[in-house]
């Protein structure tokens, strides 16, 4: 541990042995600056996960201890085939003259700034298509306190995961919009039927700023799409 207090990490959504939750004075003493701990587990899951402390979360998890877990299936069968794969981690933070404090939806802690993947709009990457290729966007929730109704221009998607649970094809739906709240994860799958550049956005006009400004056309939680 080399932050300058406690830590541990809990695995969300993971089916795991007791002792490797991370929950801190529940399943473990918390990890203490300079300590280590090993956590060691088999996965018997597939598909989008994420870890996050649990030992003072509201503040270190929104101030960016998360990432997200990939598992790929021991059967690649099982895995349903996009031609591109995009993860998208949600967040919010306070800034305050230089200084970032945790978001919280509460008088004086409300944020200013949103992420994707640790950046705002404009400095979010492109996501680079060519017409009829198809694109999984692994939604999750690493935020700790709102709901963001994320949106893809362009057509349609269609809704094929949940939590990390692969949803049969009986059950799957399109949608224009999904609501991601935290600790949730959603895995869609897009197909770029025109060329030209396609956004991926919340749907909360103040979440596509920054600091309550718009930058070449948005902010935030925007993510641009080029098709080809």
């Amino acid at each position: 541990n080399g932050l300058p207090e406690e830590t541990t990490v809990h695995w969300h959504g993971m089916i795991l042995p007791n002792q490797m939750d991370g929950p801190a004075e529940i399943t473990q003493a918390p990890i203490e600056p300079g300590q280590s701990y090993s956590y060691e587990f088999t996965a018997t899951q597939h598909g989008t996960y994420f870890y996050h402390p649990h030992a003072k979360p509201d503040r270190t998890q929104a101030l960016g201890l998360y990432g997200a877990l990939i598992i790929d299936p021991a059967n690649p069968a099982d895995e349903v085939a996009a031609d591109h794969d995009y993860v998208i981690e949600l967040q919010e933070w306070l800034v305050r003259e230089g200084l970032t404090y945790p978001s919280m939806p509460m008088d004086g802690g409300m944020p200013n700034f949103f992420t994707i993947n640790g950046k705002a709009y404009p400095s979010t990457e492109t996501i680079p298509m060519k017409v009829g290729e198809t694109l999984k966007v692994r939604f999750i929730g690493t935020n700790n306190g709102f709901i963001h109704p994320m949106h893809i221009h362009g057509g349609p998607f269609e809704v094929i995961a949940r939590d990390g649970e692969t949803i049969p094809a009986s059950g799957r739906f399109l949608a224009d919009t999904i609501n991601v709240g935290p600790g949730q994860r959603y895995d869609v799958i897009w197909k770029a039927q025109r060329p030209g550049k396609w956004l991926i956005h919340c749907h909360i006009p103040h979440h596509t700023t920054n600091n309550n400004v718009e930058e070449k056309g948005g902010g935030g939680l925007m993510v641009v799409i080029d098709v080809t």
